[in-house]
C-alpha cells in the first residue's frame, strides 16, 4: 500500500518535469532576488568598517583597480582601458556627428553633440562597460578563486568578517577610484571629439569651442558623475555577489564571471534609462533655439 501510494504521489513529478520546473522558476527567481538584497545590505553596511580597519588592503585595491597589477600594470588597469574606450567613443561621435550634420548643412553643431551626448549617454555607458570588464570581472574571478580554495572559509575560522574584508574593501576602493577615473574618461572623450573635428575634419576651432561651451551644462556634468557613481556601486555589488558565492571549481568561477558581466551590463543600461527619464524627462532640459 505504501509502495503504491508513493508511486502515486511521485508520478506527477516524473510525468511532467518541465511543468514542475516552470512552476518553480518564479519562486527560485524571487529567492535569488532576496539573496541579492540581503548580500547587498550586508556589503554596504561593512564598507565603513572595512575602510577603517582594513586600510592597507583598501589602499592595495585602489592601486590594483586604477592601474592594474603585475604584468598588467599601466596596461590593463581600469584607467587605461576606460581611457581607450572613451577616446574611441569620442572620435567616433565626432566622425559620425560631423558627417550626419553635414548632410543637412549644420556640421557646425558638432561641438553641441560632444557637450550633449558625451555627458548624458556615451561616457556613462562606456565607463560602465569598462568597469564591468575590468574591475568587476577581476573581482568576481578573485573572490571565486578564494571561495573554491576555501580562503573565505579560512577567514571565518580566524574570526575575520569575510564580507567586510573581501567585499567591503573592494567597494570602498571602487568608490574612491570612480570619481577620478570618470573625470579622466570625460576629459578624454572631450579631447578626442575636439581633435577629430578640428584636426582631422578641418572645422574651425573657434566654431567648435563656441557651440561646445554654449551647450555644456555644468548641472549635466554633476548628474553624469552621480550616474557613474551609482553604476559603479551596482557593478561592484553584482560582481562581488557572484564571486562570493561561486561554486563548482574553476569552471564555476568562469560561469560566475559570465553571469556577473551579463547582469552588470543590464544594470548599466537600466540606470542610464532611469536617469534619463528622471532627470531630463521628455523635454531634454535644453533649448537649441536662439
Amino acid at each position: 500500500m505504501s509502495l503504491t501510494s508513493s508511486r502515486r504521489y511521485s508520478a506527477p513529478s516524473v510525468r511532467f518535469p518541465r511543468l514542475a520546473a516552470e512552476i518553480a522558476r518564479p519562486v527560485g527567481m524571487l529567492s535569488r532576488l532576496g539573496d541579492h538584497a540581503i548580500f547587498y545590505g550586508r556589503a554596504l553596511r561593512s564598507v565603513p568598517h572595512a575602510a577603517l580597519h582594513y586600510r592597507r588592503e583598501t589602499i592595495r585595491l585602489i592601486a590594483e583597480t586604477s592601474m592594474g597589477a603585475g604584468n598588467l600594470a599601466l596596461i590593463g588597469g581600469t584607467v587605461v582601458i576606460v581611457g581607450f574606450l572613451t577616446l574611441a567613443t569620442g572620435s567616433m561621435l565626432a566622425v559620425q556627428g560631423y558627417s550626419s550634420l553635414g548632410d543637412i548643412g549644420i556640421e557646425a553643431l558638432t561641438g553641441f553633440l560632444s557637450a550633449f551626448i558625451n555627458v548624458r549617454i556615451a561616457a556613462p555607458v562606456v565607463v560602465g562597460i569598462g568597469l564591468a570588464a575590468t574591475f568587476g570581472a577581476g573581482a568576481t574571478a578573485q573572490l571565486g578563486a578564494m571561495r573554491i580554495n576555501e580562503e573565505i572559509d579560512a577567514l571565518e575560522s580566524l574570526g575575520i568578517n569575510p564580507i567586510a574584508y573581501v567585499v567591503g574593501t573592494r567597494i570602498a576602493a571602487g568608490m574612491i577610484v570612480i570619481v577620478p577615473v570618470y573625470a579622466i574618461a570625460m576629459i578624454t572623450s572631450f579631447i578626442a571629439c575636439r581633435l577629430t573635428t578640428v584636426m582631422l575634419l578641418g572645422q574651425s576651432s573657434g566654431l567648435y569651442e563656441h557651440y561646445f561651451t554654449t551647450f555644456l551644462n555644468p548641472l549635466d556634468l554633476v548628474w553624469s558623475f552621480v550616474q557613474a557613481i551609482v553604476m559603479a556601486m551596482l557593478i561592484l555589488l553584482i560582481h562581488t555577489y557572484y564571486g562570493f558565492f561561486a561554486s563548482g571549481g574553476p569552471a564555476g568561477v568562469g560561469v560566475a564571471v559570465g553571469d556577473a558581466v551579463r547582469t552588470s551590463l543590464v544594470a548599466v543600461v537600466t540606470v542610464t534609462l532611469l536617469v534619463a527619464l528622471a532627470i531630463y524627462g521628455s523635454n531634454g532640459n535644453f533649448n537649441l533655439s536662439g
